[in-house]
């Protein structure tokens, strides 16, 4: 018996992977809402989380660098020569930028697999885990050549940290935030860091005007110690946090790699090779927290307490600094400010490094504030947005990891390059100077190559070779 058609064709019914969850479709919203330049909640919210991880995230590391400088030459490398301790405590501050590359990229792979949000709140525990430990250690004259080896090894476990909280706290908010004003709710990872940096020198300033005696058997401990109260409140902050919609998105359309690295070795090389050119910026910063620091005090004659209040202001003067140079490099671009920021950086720091030699303290805390606080921010307020949107997003973490880690090699040690080439006299600064001028144009070439990326919406950034291989 034939049975008739109706005429109507039958509705096939949707497969699974035609139907859209409720987390890709807010996902799309969200992502649309950024598209139209509107600033939602998450995305303010993603902004505070970044600035309180990454102001914990730094404290912990450039404590190190503080007692790096004036503190573990005389309790883990006792060789009866101070300039050889010095030139050993300041590798050992270099040690955790190496480890950053190899941190981020294991952490970067993961945070492009499993989620930005996971992967921070892995960092901030061993950030955490790691400083707190330093505070424990015992030293040289109680246990021998194992109190350094322990040293470097905590260290080491910094960097690997920091390794993946730069790129992924940076790549967490330029995806929350805004097309138009991803630079300017980027920074807020760049001012917290800056406020940890305020924050390790305060805590840092009353142990170092302790009496010798007992800043060397247990006042040193202290700023290690007390990270572990920031710790708990920065976790529950970026514990609340939502995903990343453009990672979730992904997610649900699995178009995430298997390795992203061997997709980004393969579409987005040269843009990592551009990206650790341009990290080379770094170097002035670490030239003046570190070197500087041992420098004025040991070279200059200028007191502990007296330098380390002059770091505070400059780097107070840079968490206004930092958001004030991002906006604008909304709206002129990121390569123009940036190769300002580089130039002038380069020259305000023979300024800094004369007032130092000259012992005049109104100078040196006046041009470290111009030096930090306006020429080096032009910079340093811009590379957390730059960075992270040179790259596609399946491996946006990874990329800005590797390059960032890779380029922050020579800021690791520059302190020490800058103790071995430093030369006699007054002006024995001069060849620092003339380092830190050939970084600086190193970094504003490989910004020059960079795509300019300011008015690019969320979705075309990156290679599209890289966007079509996930």
């Amino acid at each position: 018996m034939t049975v008739a058609s109706t005429g109507k064709s039958e509705a096939t019914p949707p497969r699974a992977s035609d139907q859209t969850s409720p987390a890709a479709q807010a996902a799309q919203q969200a992502i649309q809402a950024a598209d139209q330049g509107k600033a939602t909640p998450q995305a303010k919210r993603a902004a505070a989380a970044s600035f309180l991880g990454s102001m914990l995230e730094y404290y912990d590391f450039f404590i190190y660098g503080s007692a790096a400088a004036l503190i573990f030459p005389a309790l883990f490398f006792p060789t009866g020569n101070p300039a050889v301790a010095t030139i050993a405590a300041l590798a050992t501050f270099g040690v955790g930028y190496v480890a950053r590359p190899l941190g981020g990229i294991v952490l970067g792979h993961f945070g492009d697999r499993l989620g930005r949000k996971r992967v921070l709140l892995f960092t901030l525990v061993l950030m955490g885990v790691a400083s707190t430990s330093i505070g424990l250690l015992p030293t040289y004259q109680q246990i021998g050549a194992w109190a350094p080896a322990l040293l470097v090894l905590a260290r080491v476990l910094q960097g690997f940290s920091a390794g993946g909280e730069a790129a992924g706290a940076s790549t967490l908010t330029i995806e929350h935030a805004p097309t138009g004003r991803r630079g300017l709710f980027a920074s807020f990872t760049v001012s917290g860091i800056m406020a940890g940096i305020v924050v390790a020198n305060l805590v840092f300033i009353p142990v170092a005007v302790m009496p010798d005696e007992t800043l060397m058997s247990w006042g040193w401990r202290v700023p290690f110690l007390a990270s572990s109260l920031v710790l708990v409140l920065a976790y529950v902050v970026r514990k609340r946090l939502d995903e990343t919609p453009v990672f979730v998105e992904a997610k649900e359309k699995d178009a995430t790699p298997d390795i992203p690295f061997k997709t980004l070795m393969k579409t987005q090389w040269a843009d990592v090779v551009r990206v650790a050119m341009a990290s080379l910026f770094a170097v002035n910063q670490t030239v003046v927290m570190v070197f500087g620091l041992a420098y004025a005090t040991s070279e200059a004659g200028m007191a502990r307490s007296t330098m380390l209040w002059v770091l505070v202001a400059a780097h107070a003067a840079s968490v206004v600094g930092v958001p004030l140079a991002a906006g604008l490099s909304d709206r002129i671009g990121r390569r123009p400010v940036w190769i300002f920021g580089a130039i002038s950086s380069s020259s305000m720091l023979f300024v800094f490094f004369w007032a130092i030699s000259t012992g005049n303290i109104l100078f040196v805390t006046v041009s470290g504030i111009v030096l930090v606080g306006g020429a080096y921010s032009c910079m340093n307020g811009l590379w957390p947005a730059t960075f992270s949107e040179q790259f596609a997003a399946p491996v946006r973490y990874s990329g800005f990891a590797l390059g960032h880690g890779t380029g922050l090699l020579v800021a690791a040690f520059a302190p020490t390059i800058c103790v071995a080439i430093m030369g006699e006299g007054q002006y024995g600064w001069l060849p620092v100077g003339i380092f830190v001028a050939i970084t600086g144009a190193v970094s504003a070439t490989g910004i020059y190559f960079c795509k300019e990326t300011n008015k690019t919406p969320l979705a075309e950034l990156g290679h599209k070779g890289t966007r079509a291989a996930a």
